[in-house]
């Protein structure tokens, strides 16, 4: 879908109002805010009342001026949380990438798709495109099978009921045998997924977790399949892990591999046993 001309100028103006909220002192009103962006007050205050729909912006009762909205704040932490996640990861990913000579990355959950924050091609590497920024589904690739594998089975079943789509003949999509699957991998404390999203791909991943032991991120390898066979997988399963732990270790977790849930549904890793 294009958007039109006025289209982009209404979502550049609103932009603008909550940057120019975000430099006030706590908040402003819609003359002052009209006044600084050079808009119409009625321009402003329609937009305003936009983004209060959204959540973005909130209008005290009494002064009648607006602040940014909880909807912000928490982006705000959500991306902090991310790029801090990433900065911290990034050098265990290059590691990765230098030992394996593959393509090394870390995903986390957004809503219920896996979002690659980061990535580092190994050398010597077959491209294999970089997904930093990019989402897919969760269960047809290894992070996404480890992130799943942390949440509770009420929401694997949602995620079951909303229905899965099958990408290739080796695509899990009922739920008996990807509950098998998700049990299969908090044995053993990794996942594996082999030409499950395109045939000519596979990839292994391991759970990053903080010190609460909540399932924070996947740290994974994949590549093209005559790369990663079926026989390599769990040797860099073991590397894998390694550095799913470092990441770990760093965020103040114990380093333990296993996952787990934790209690009342909270993604989390069980110490290994």
């Amino acid at each position: 879908m294009t958007l039109d001309g006025n289209a982009v100028r209404s979502v550049d103006r609103a932009a603008a109002l909550l940057l120019a909220l975000g430099e006030s002192q706590g908040e402003a009103g819609v003359t002052e805010l009209a006044r600084r962006l050079g808009l119409h007050k009625s321009t402003a205050s329609r937009l305003l009342a936009t983004l209060e729909k959204r959540g973005l912006v909130e209008q005290d009762e009494e002064s009648g001026k607006y602040r940014l909205g909880l909807v912000v704040i928490r982006l705000a932490e959500r991306a902090e949380r991310t790029l801090d996640l990433r900065s911290i990861a990034m050098p265990e990913l290059e590691r990765l990438a230098r030992l394996t000579h593959e393509t090394a990355a870390l995903g986390i959950l957004d809503e219920d798709l896996l979002l690659t924050v980061g990535q580092v091609d190994g050398p010597n590497l077959v491209a294999v495109g970089d997904w930093t920024g990019r989402t897919c589904a969760l269960h047809c690739v290894a992070a996404g099978k480890v992130l799943m594998a942390a949440l509770a089975e009420r929401e694997v079943m949602r995620l079951v009921r909303a229905g899965l789509d099958r990408y290739t003949e080796r695509t899990i999509t009922e739920l008996e045998p990807l509950l098998a699957e998700l049990a299969r991998i908090r044995r053993r404390g990794y996942a594996t997924a082999i030409g499950e999203f395109e045939l000519a791909l596979n990839g292994v991943a391991a759970p990053v977790h903080d010190a609460r032991g909540t399932v924070v991120a996947a740290a994974y390898v994949w590549g093209h399949a005559f790369r990663l066979t079926p026989a390599r997988l769990p040797e860099l399963a073991g590397e894998v892990r390694e550095t799913a732990a470092a990441i770990s270790v760093r965020l103040g977790g114990s380093g333990a591999h296993r996952v787990g849930v934790a209690v009342g549904g909270t993604a989390g890793i069980a110490a290994a046993s």
